[in-house]
C-alpha cells in the first residue's frame, strides 16, 4: 500500500496515534525477542509443530544451558507454551503474532530451498 493509498484509506484526523504507538511498541518488543539467532532457530523448528527439549537440541544443535536459557526467555514472554508428559517437556508456539511472523520467516528462510 503506497502512502497516497494509505492517506486515502484513512484521513489523518481518524488515525489514533496513541494506539499506533502502542502497536509499534508491541511489534518492536516481538521483533527484539525474535532477533536472537538461537531463538529464531528454535521457533523455526516449532513452526513445524510441538517438540520436546531433546528433539530441539538434536534438531538445532543448541546445547544446554543455552537451550534452556533461550526456551525460558521465549516462555517468559509468552511466545511458547509447555506441556509435560512424564519427564519430557514439550514446547509449542503460543503467540499468534509470533506464529504469523515465523510462518513468513519459515517460508522465506527456513523451509525447503526454492528452485531458481
Amino acid at each position: 500500500m503506497t502512502s497516497s493509498t494509505l492517506a486515502a484509506a484513512a484521513p489523518a484526523a481518524e488515525i489514533d496515534f496513541e494506539q499506533l504507538k502502542a502497536a509499534a511498541t508491541e511489534a518492536s518488543n516481538l521483533l527484539k525477542l525474535l532477533s536472537h539467532p538461537d531463538r529464531l532457530l528454535l521457533l523455526c523448528q516449532l513452526v513445524q509443530g510441538e517438540a520436546c527439549v531433546q528433539e530441539l537440541e538434536t534438531l538445532t544443535g543448541i546445547k544446554q544451558p543455552s537451550l534452556s536459557q533461550q526456551l525460558g526467555k521465549l516462555r517468559d514472554n509468552d511466545l511458547v507454551a509447555t506441556r509435560r508428559e512424564g519427564r519430557q517437556i514439550y514446547y509449542s508456539i503460543a503467540s499468534e503474532d509470533a506464529m504469523a511472523v515465523m510462518e513468513v520467516l519459515y517460508q522465506r528462510f527456513c523451509g525447503p530451498a526454492k528452485e531458481a
